[in-house]
């Protein structure tokens, strides 16, 4: 007897007229909105300018939105180019289909774009958005729960997902909620890498390929329990072999890093001063300036009331 589950929703999208609004999407936008918030404030703790992360995810966004497309598209090509399939679902983002791996790739791209248009070392603007992605990615794993997609395999636990819909080969019943145990893995990466990097002052890049890593390794227990189509090498589903390959280019990202470029940058990025107040160089160079101009005009006078005396 089922004493407990959680349920699936009814449906997955809401019409505000004739306009679709679907929990996939809103996942999706709320998770970019988490990731340039929490972003900024440890670029701005850094040392770095308020707006720079969200100028340059302006780049990274679209940039990872098309790579994690396509490498969904590319990896599970079958179910939009074989035979009985229509070729123009691939476009249809909003039913759910994004590889991580593939928008993190291409992300980097535009964040690299991004990075490079306002002067900043890549690395160090990573280091700060890591977190952010992994809530990002903590919160968008709910817009597969809208789906209905992405489940585990069969089970009876108290916190089982109800599957309710029958398309797409679908069985109804109760599975193991994958998308939550990598949502709850996600926040728990997050938390791991704020606070080993308090605590060790990771640079050069090496707090995101922290995160790298350990999604990595939440990542390749949670896709072995899936039960959603996929290919297989070796007995292992490709996101798991994608997942230990990743993992291992991480880490040894990490021990080279920390050989060859110990600590983390002093300026992340030129032109702001390390004052709490994030005044630009420039305006303490004003001040200086003032204060230089201020001290020769008291030296000044006091030379004219000497000159009076004598």
């Amino acid at each position: 007897m089922e004493l407990a589950f959680i349920p699936s929703p009814e449906r997955g999208v809401v019409y505000l007229g004739p306009i679709p609004l679907r929990g996939y999407a809103f996942c999706i936008i709320i998770g970019v909105f988490v990731a340039v918030w929490l972003g900024n404030r440890r670029w701005v703790a850094r040392g770095g300018r308020a707006g720079t992360v969200a100028d340059i995810a302006v780049w990274a966004v679209p940039f990872g939105l098309v790579g994690g497309r396509l490498y969904h598209v590319i990896t599970d090509y079958q179910l939009y180019f074989s035979e009985g399939r229509d070729w123009v679902d691939a476009f249809k983002v909003w039913e759910g289909g994004l590889g991580i791996w593939g928008a993190i790739a291409l992300g980097a791209v535009g964040a690299w774009i991004g990075a490079r248009r306002r002067g900043v070392p890549l690395p160090a603007y990573a280091d700060a958005i890591a977190p952010g992605i992994a809530l990002a990615q903590a919160v968008g794993r709910w817009g597969n729960w809208f789906n209905q997609e992405l489940y585990g395999r069969a089970t009876d636990v108290p916190w089982a997902l109800k599957i309710t819909s029958d398309t797409d080969g679908r069985v109804p019943g109760t599975y193991h909620p994958t998308f939550l145990y990598e949502s709850l893995w996600c926040i728990g990466v997050a938390l791991l890498v704020i606070w080993a990097d308090r605590k060790f002052k990771l640079g050069h890049g090496r707090a995101f390929a922290l995160y790298v890593a350990s999604y990595c390794v939440g990542r390749f227990w949670i896709e072995y329990m899936r039960v959603d189509d996929a290919h297989h090498i070796l007995g292992l589903r490709l996101n798991d072999w994608t997942a230990l390959g990743v993992f291992l280019l991480a880490v040894i990202y990490m021990v080279v890093s920390a050989r060859t470029r110990p600590g983390r940058e002093e300026v992340v990025e030129p032109g702001v001063s390390d004052g709490p107040a994030g005044e630009d160089d420039g305006d303490v160079e004003d001040d200086v300036d003032l204060s230089k101009s201020a001290k020769n005009d008291k030296s000044d006078k006091s030379e004219k009331t000497e000159a009076k005396k004598t």
